[in-house]
């Protein structure tokens, strides 16, 4: 009998995560145009920016396979929306930007977000990285 329920609640499950997959919500993946970068202080930044920042925080979002299967679908570009409407490496003359916050929260390891490293280790950066970011960004609010 026990069986026999966990064997069901498993079919109920299992359908249920099929039938999630025919809801289209959050599978479009199309970048808005690059507007203006900002005029970075070295190469090195940028590239730093790119690794660690670019998929939440500009225009350049690499979307990764697992952003088209629900219920991640809806939950990745979710994150990249709120990450642009609070800094945007993509629309830089359009706002006034704070890259000392930025800065900060990259120093303080808020940024990259823990939960972002595990399947972008390219977004970990070393101590040394971290700073270079650190001061890039700050560079930005000059």
């Amino acid at each position: 009998m026990v069986r026999k329920i966990i064997w069901w609640g498993l079919a109920v499950i299992l359908a249920g995560f099929a039938l999630i997959q025919l809801v289209p919500y959050g599978r479009d993946h199309t970048n808005p145009a690059v507007v203006q970068e900002p005029d970075w202080d070295s190469p090195q930044t940028r590239e730093l920016a790119a690794r660690a920042c670019f998929d939440c925080h500009s225009n350049e979002t690499t979307w990764p396979w697992y952003s088209s299967i629900a219920p991640v679908s809806s939950l990745v570009p979710r994150d990249v929306d709120q990450g642009r409407r609070r800094f945007n490496l993509s629309d830089w003359g359009q706002r006034s930007w704070d890259g000392d916050r930025m800065a900060k929260a990259v120093s303080e390891g808020e940024m990259p977000p823990w939960c972002y490293l595990p399947l972008h280790p390219q977004a970990r950066l070393s101590d040394g990285e971290k700073q270079a970011l650190t001061q890039g960004l700050a560079a930005l609010s000059r």
